[in-house]
């Protein structure tokens, strides 16, 4: 009996969610990337009570001033508080980051799982308008809307949304087209599940793996655009506070000889959020290829 109950044990299945744990695991860079990432996010969403100043308070007479035990990352130009700036930053780029990417996923797996499961007319009018949102370039169209449309948070994410999702849509077709004809779609077919069941609880499953790559790799370009946009003068405005806007703020050479640390802090951390969402979808891809 017990040696009947052991061999049960040795033998027990390994989730394939657990595999693919063990081996995100193995890619150090990617779990230290992880750490570091559900840090700042923890950081932006308490960022009111962490911040040691009101982001938005000035003090002329404490301008550029060096990082102290009173301003942690010194003071701007303007004698505000650049950790707590900093701090409030993070909370616009990262939701720029997040939720411009969710929607993304969400628009493209919807167009790209309906296109590549019924194909024919339907494929070939979704994928054109695929191609024709791809035949412009992204950054003019997303500099010229976001100059139209008054800069905000909300508008910003809803740009994003409209010119982020094509390349998901792509992908993840492809990946429906390939399942679409497995055997086990076939015997969900002749079991009489809807298409809708077919799509998302036994092909999607399957199918989504890349598409979650893409989008950890996405989350930090967006993050970069942004910042980029910011810096531009066309993103979020001040007194608001931006990654970008920090940098454009700083651009100044007497500011950058001056107070060296002013532009060099706000620039590190896009640096480093980049760097870990990329080194988190190198995992991701090494942790879900069912190679």
């Amino acid at each position: 009996m017990d040696a009947a109950v052991t061999t049960t044990a040795a033998v027990k299945p390994v989730l394939p969610r657990n595999r693919a744990w063990a081996r995100f695991k193995q890619n150090k860079l990617a779990v230290i990337s992880l750490f570091i990432m559900a840090t700042l996010i923890l950081l932006a969403l308490f960022a009111p009570l962490i911040a040691t100043h009101d982001p938005a308070e000035q003090d002329l007479l404490n301008r550029l001033k060096p990082p102290s035990a009173d301003h942690w990352f010194g003071t701007d130009d303007l004698g505000r508080d650049l950790f707590s700036r900093v701090l409030y930053g993070s909370r616009v780029s990262l939701s720029v980051g997040i939720f411009s990417v969710v929607f993304n996923v969400v628009i493209g797996v919807t167009v790209g799982a309906l296109a590549g499961y019924y194909g024919g007319k339907l494929d070939s009018i979704l994928m054109r308008f695929v191609d024709v949102m791809l035949a412009f370039p992204q950054l003019f169209l997303l500099i010229t809307v976001v100059t139209i449309l008054k800069p905000s948070l909300f508008n910003i994410i809803v740009v994003f949304v409209l010119f982020g999702w094509m390349g998901k849509a792509r992908l993840l077709r492809g990946q429906i087209m390939s399942l679409k004809n497995r055997e086990f779609v076939d015997a969900a077919r002749t079991m009489g599940m809807s298409d809708f069941r077919i799509i998302f609880v036994h092909i999607l499953p399957n199918a989504i793996a890349p598409v979650i790559v893409s989008a950890t790799l996405q989350m930090g370009s967006m993050i970069l655009t942004e910042s980029s946009l910011s810096f531009l003068g066309l993103g979020i405005q001040p007194p608001h506070a931006t990654w970008g806007n920090l940098l454009q703020s700083a651009q100044s050479l007497t500011i950058m000889l001056k107070a060296p640390w002013y532009p060099i802090i706000p620039g590190f951390m896009i640096f480093l959020t980049i760097m870990c969402f990329n080194f988190i979808g190198d995992g991701l891809r090494s942790a879900l290829d069912s190679r």
